[in-house]
C-alpha cells in the first residue's frame, strides 16, 4: 500500500451506510416509504466519497478496489439524480409515459445487477468478506429489479422488501470488511477474521 494509505475502509464505510439506510426504507421499516433523506447520504456520502476512495485505489494499483469503489458512487450519483428535480427525469414521465417507468428503473438496475455479478466472479481469489459482499450485493439487486418489473403490486413490494433485506445483510458484510482492517492486533485487542481464498493461502 502507498502512502496514501489504505482507502479501502473508507469506500466500504461510505458503501455500507448508504445501502443500510436505504436498504431499511425499501423493508418500509416504522412505515417509512419516503425514501427522499437517503438523497444526501447518496450524494455526498455513498457517492463523492465513494468516488474519491476509488481514486485513492487507483492510486495505490488496486484496479479491482478503483473499479468498484468509482462505479458505485457513480451508481449512488446517478440514483440520487433520478430523484432530484433540478434533473427532471421522474418528471420527464407524463401520463402517457408513466406506465413505462417502472420497466426503465427495472432495467436501470438490471445493468447494475449484471456489474455486480461481473465483481462477485472476479473476487472469487480474494478473501471471504469480499466474495459474501458481492454475492449478497448480486442478489440485493436481483430483487430490486425484479420488483420494478413484475405488475402485482403486493408481489413487487414483498420483492423489494426482500431485496431491502439482502441489501441490510450487504450493508453489515461490508461494514465488517472495512472493520476487518481497521480493528487489528495493532489498534485494539482483536484481530477480526476475514480468509485469503488466494491460491497457497
Amino acid at each position: 500500500m502507498s502512502a496514501i494509505g489504505n482507502p479501502g475502509p473508507l469506500g466500504l464505510s461510505a458503501f455500507a451506510l448508504t445501502t443500510f439506510v436505504l436498504s431499511l426504507y425499501n423493508i418500509e421499516v416504522l412505515s417509512i416509504t419516503n425514501t427522499a433523506p437517503v438523497i444526501g447520504l447518496a450524494i455526498f456520502y455513498g457517492g463523492a466519497v465513494q468516488i474519491l476512495a476509488g481514486q485513492w485505489e487507483f492510486a495505490a494499483g488496486n484496479t479491482f478496489g478503483a473499479t468498484a469503489f468509482t462505479s458505485y458512487g457513480g451508481f449512488w450519483l446517478s440514483f440520487a439524480a433520478i430523484f432530484i428535480p433540478g434533473f427532471n427525469i421522474l418528471g420527464s414521465y407524463d401520463t402517457d409515459t408513466i406506465a413505462q417507468l417502472p420497466d426503465a428503473l427495472g432495467i436501470y438496475l438490471t445493468g447494475w445487477l449484471i456489474f455486480t455479478f461481473i465483481l462477485f466472479i472476479a473476487s472469487f481469489r480474494s478473501n471471504v468478506g469480499t466474495v459474501a459482499l458481492f454475492g449478497f450485493l448480486t442478489i440485493t439487486f436481483l430483487f430490486l429489479a425484479l420488483s420494478k418489473f413484475v405488475t402485482d403490486a403486493d408481489t413487487s413490494l414483498h420483492l423489494q422488501k426482500a431485496g431491502g433485506a439482502f441489501g441490510v445483510i450487504t450493508a453489515f458484510i461490508a461494514w465488517y470488511n472495512a472493520a476487518h482492517v481497521l480493528i487489528t492486533s495493532d489498534s485494539s485487542f482483536v484481530d477480526l477474521p476475514n480468509p485469503s481464498l488466494k491460491r497457497g493461502a
